[in-house]
């Protein structure tokens, strides 16, 4: 099975390492969406398209290379965040559960193809990103970062009922988007039809 990547695996993957730029800050110019210091963004709806439109594998590579670039200190994380320090961030967990969201929603679109395995996949994504983030943005208040008075679990998930609602409509559009794309677009390109691993 041929596992090399190819210019147009790099050049999409590297599409989706800038839409994660755009969406992490898209919201920066309004303080007020910040919920318990999680910034209310768009880059839950680009994993997950990432997963769905480039497969498991391309989309949690390209994941992962946003996650690297930003640590490496090109400010892509939301407020323009960036630098090896971010590690220590308590919502740090949900860049790493970007390429966890990916690879999964890309896992489930690879083996079913109807619109109601993407909209499921897309659903399956955003919750992998919710468990890891908050359960990691727990773990570090309570470890390492200074945690607010009176902070318990259920309040660290009740920060999260916020972006919520956004979030989910966000993944049932990402889902209808990437089946569409795929219908119309994608199964009739290089990029499906030529044999790879995805």
């Amino acid at each position: 099975m041929n596992r090399k990547l190819r210019t147009i695996d790099l050049t999409l993957a590297g599409m989706f390492v800038a839409l994660m730029a755009v969406g992490a800050n898209i919201t920066s110019f309004v303080p007020f969406l910040v919920i318990g210091g999680v910034p209310i963004t768009l880059q839950t709806f680009f994993a997950i398209l990432a997963g769905a439109i480039l497969g498991s594998r391309i989309g949690a590579i390209s994941m992962a290379v946003y996650a690297l670039v930003g640590l490496v200190g090109v400010p892509v994380f939301a407020r323009f965040g960036a630098g090896f320090s971010t590690i220590i961030s308590p919502t740090f967990g949900f860049i790493i559960s970007f390429i966890f969201t990916a690879y999964l929603t890309g896992k489930i679109v690879q083996r079913h193809k109807g619109i109601k395995a993407y909209i499921i996949a897309a659903l399956v994504g955003m919750t992998v990103n919710y468990i890891v983030g908050t359960n990691w943005m727990y773990a570090a208040y309570k470890l390492w970062a200074s945690a607010p008075e009176g902070l318990t679990y259920g309040l660290v998930w009740s920060w999260m009922v916020v972006p919520l609602p956004k979030d989910i409509i966000l993944a049932v559009c990402a889902g209808i988007m990437a089946h569409r794309l795929e219908k119309s677009v994608l199964s009739k390109s290089t990029f499906r039809n030529v044999k790879r691993a995805a």
